[in-house]
Protein backbone atom coordinates (compact mmCIF):
# COMPACT_ATOMS: atom_id res chain seq x y z
CA UNK A 1 0.00 0.00 0.00
CA UNK A 2 2.92 2.33 0.66
CA UNK A 3 4.34 1.86 -2.84
CA UNK A 4 0.93 2.55 -4.39
CA UNK A 5 0.59 5.70 -2.28
CA UNK A 6 4.01 6.91 -3.37
CA UNK A 7 3.16 6.38 -7.04
CA UNK A 8 -0.18 8.20 -6.71
CA UNK A 9 1.48 11.07 -4.84
CA UNK A 10 4.15 11.39 -7.52
CA UNK A 11 1.49 11.48 -10.23
CA UNK A 12 -0.23 14.31 -8.37
CA UNK A 13 3.03 16.20 -8.01
CA UNK A 14 3.75 15.78 -11.72
CA UNK A 15 0.32 17.24 -12.47
CA UNK A 16 1.02 20.20 -10.22
CA UNK A 17 4.36 20.81 -11.91
CA UNK A 18 2.61 20.65 -15.30
CA UNK A 19 0.14 23.31 -14.15
CA UNK A 20 2.94 25.54 -12.91
CA UNK A 21 4.92 25.31 -16.14
CA UNK A 22 1.85 25.85 -18.34
CA UNK A 23 0.88 28.88 -16.25
CA UNK A 24 4.36 30.35 -16.59
CA UNK A 25 4.33 29.72 -20.35
CA UNK A 26 0.95 31.42 -20.70
CA UNK A 27 2.17 34.42 -18.75
CA UNK A 28 5.38 34.73 -20.75
CA UNK A 29 3.47 34.48 -24.03
CA UNK A 30 2.27 38.04 -23.46
CA UNK A 31 -1.42 37.22 -23.63
CA UNK A 32 -3.97 39.87 -22.78
CA UNK A 33 -6.15 39.61 -19.68
CA UNK A 34 -9.06 37.73 -21.24
CA UNK A 35 -6.93 35.26 -23.21
CA UNK A 36 -4.74 34.59 -20.18
CA UNK A 37 -7.82 34.01 -18.05
CA UNK A 38 -9.26 31.44 -20.45
CA UNK A 39 -5.97 29.53 -20.59
CA UNK A 40 -5.64 29.51 -16.82
CA UNK A 41 -9.25 28.40 -16.38
CA UNK A 42 -8.38 25.30 -18.37
CA UNK A 43 -5.68 24.45 -15.85
CA UNK A 44 -7.99 24.65 -12.85
CA UNK A 45 -9.43 21.14 -13.35
CA UNK A 46 -5.97 19.60 -13.77
CA UNK A 47 -4.78 21.47 -10.68
CA UNK A 48 -7.67 20.21 -8.53
CA UNK A 49 -7.26 16.62 -9.73
CA UNK A 50 -3.53 16.82 -8.99
CA UNK A 51 -4.15 18.07 -5.46
CA UNK A 52 -6.70 15.29 -4.95
CA UNK A 53 -4.25 12.63 -6.17
CA UNK A 54 -1.51 13.98 -3.92
CA UNK A 55 -3.79 13.96 -0.89
CA UNK A 56 -5.08 10.44 -1.59
CA UNK A 57 -1.55 9.19 -2.18
CA UNK A 58 -0.29 10.64 1.07
CA UNK A 59 -3.27 9.13 2.85
CA UNK A 60 -2.42 5.73 1.40
CA UNK A 61 1.18 6.08 2.57
CA UNK A 62 0.08 6.96 6.11
CA UNK A 63 -2.42 4.09 6.24
CA UNK A 64 0.21 1.71 4.86
CA UNK A 65 2.71 2.76 7.51
CA UNK A 66 0.17 2.44 10.33
CA UNK A 67 -0.91 -1.03 9.20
Amino acid sequence: MVITGIIVTLLGLLGLMYCIFKGIQARRAGLSGEELTTQLKGLVAINLISFFLSAIGLGLVVVGIIL
